[in-house]
């Protein structure tokens, strides 16, 4: 008798579950999955739940990876529809419009519309991520402290970081030693942050337990939390989930205080990104708070820029490029008395079109999001974009487009000749992003890359280590384009 009341009860239980699950399956096939066929905009076809985030999840693919997949074979439209977990978004892979979104109509599109919560995840409420406003004030706050004048100022030490590291590898270069680039590149760019943004020295490059590298890495450690800000932002705030861990937050704000109070109490001037703040304090232009996480996104996009830039010059394909770069470097130098300076590092001009191509071929960001903050239309397409519509952008996809870069895989600084660049469409070209809202670091991070190279090539020459792949793959937890290995060169002297 109780075995069959319970059999039935299990079969009722069974057959709600069926019907609830039918429900909601009927539910995102016919209403949240319609969207865009209603729009009458072509779209890439969805898995039920979890949107076009199948290879993501799966650890196939990287958000950069996989909309370069989408790009590829969707470019024609000029614009697609895609779906996170619910939520519809529209790619635009057209670079007119792409110049619509991010500079003709600006002001529709000011926002990235990438959630955070300040409460739970401090460090989000930087110039990054804030919309609106906030976004608008903290910018026109902070420009200032970016300009050519300012990085000369800065000069000498981003450039003490980078003969730091140079002197560092001395030893290994006498013995052809190996050296992983990926790891080292970062501990120096987090010396140069550090040092420039909060005026105390890390001293990553001997001491790589350093706290700094510590937290700088737990910053950017791909994982679930990251990817779930971009592809299921309703449930990450419905269950409090901070994006990064709590502990990173808690130590870059207290190192920025401290050395704030610190050097207004002990009346210490440095040339720095911390002076040039606490100045705009006095004058009562900028809030304590404004700057205090602004350079954490440095650590790990320009060690990536620096480390696949000598990558890609270690290949033995592409020797006669690291030969070629040398040359030029070397007989500038020889120009400015054998010194790195500010202004031999604006004569290199054969160098800027190799940081250009490495950052065409690895993006630091691989995409750019968007948010629709008043409706418009897009264009002249008549697609009308409704307020609050996510927009992105495939960087990674349409930096290695065939038709706008032939032969995209190759490395060829060339591409970024007066003549290829002239005749080239300027929006198919977002190292940095554009805009208003470009990199307001660029010119630092950009100026920084060179010096690292600058002072490693004229002393060194690298080649690919054997245990580094010949084509590198992507950390699929990563917003940033990542790397999953680390790179292995080997190292000589010059």
């Amino acid at each position: 008798m109780f075995l069959n009341f319970l059999l039935f009860y299990s079969i009722e239980l069974i057959g709600g579950l069926l019907i609830i699950i039918g429900a909601v399956y009927l539910y995102f096939k016919n209403v949240v999955y319609k969207y865009w066929e209603k729009q009458g905009v072509h779209y890439v076809e969805p898995t039920f739940l979890i949107g076009n985030s199948a290879e993501l999840m799966m650890g196939k693919k990287s958000m950069g990876t996989l909309h370069e997949k989408f790009y590829e074979a969707n470019k024609q439209y000029g614009y697609y529809g895609v779906y996170g977990t619910k939520k519809p978004a529209l790619v635009v892979s057209d670079p007119d419009l792409i110049r619509n979104v991010l500079v003709k109509n600006f002001s529709n599109f000011h926002d990235r519309g990438i959630p955070f919560n300040e409460k739970i995840d401090p460090i989000t409420a930087h110039i990054f991520f804030l919309g609106g406003a906030r976004w608008k004030n903290l910018r026109a706050k902070l420009t200032p402290t970016f300009t050519s004048g300012k990085m000369k100022q800065m000069f000498n030490v981003m450039y003490s970081c980078a003969d730091k590291m140079t002197k560092h590898l001395e030893s290994i270069a006498k013995n052809r030693g190996i050296i992983g680039i990926k790891e080292l590149s970062a501990r120096l760019t987090t010396d140069v942050i550090v040092s420039t943004a909060f005026g105390i020295d890390s001293n990553c490059i001997d001491n790589p337990d350093s706290e700094f590298r510590y937290w700088g890495k737990k910053a950017f450690k791909p994982n679930l939390r990251l990817v779930g800000t971009l592809v299921a932002p309703n449930l990450m705030d419905i269950f409090k989930i901070p994006s990064t861990d709590p502990g990173v937050s808690k130590f870059f704000t207290n190192a920025f205080k401290d050395t704030v109070n610190y050097r207004i109490k002990n009346n210490i001037v440095r040339p720095d990104f911390m002076n040039l703040l606490i100045q705009l304090m006095k004058q009562g232009y900028v809030e304590g708070d404004d700057g205090k996480p602004s350079h954490i996104s440095g650590f790990e996009t320009t060690s990536t820029t620096i480390s696949y830039s000598l990558y890609e010059l270690s290949k033995e394909c592409n020797k006669h490029i690291q030969d070629k770069l040398a040359i030029e470097i070397n007989q500038v130098l020889k120009n400015h008395d054998g010194k790195i300076t500010y202004e031999s590092t604006q004569e290199m001009t054969y160098l800027d079109k190799v940081i250009n191509e490495t950052l065409r071929k690895y993006p630091p960001l691989p995409f750019l999001n968007r948010q629709c903050t008043e409706a418009i239309e897009l264009g002249d397409t008549g697609l009308k974009i409704p307020k609050g519509m996510d927009i992105i952008i495939p960087v990674l996809g349409l930096h290695r487009d065939p038709n706008i870069y032939p032969d995209p895989h190759k490395f060829d600084p060339e591409r970024f000749n007066e003549k290829n660049t002239a005749e080239r469409h300027p929006y198919a070209y977002l190292g940095f992003g554009e805009g208003p809202r470009i990199c307001i670091g660029s010119r630092f991070g950009f100026l920084q890359v060179k010096i690292v190279l600058i002072s490693l090539l004229s002393k060194y020459k690298f080649s690919k280590a054997p245990s580094t792949p010949d084509v590198l793959d992507f950390e699929s937890l990563s917003i940033v384009l990542m790397s999953k290995s680390g790179i292995e060169l080997l190292i000589e002297p010059r």
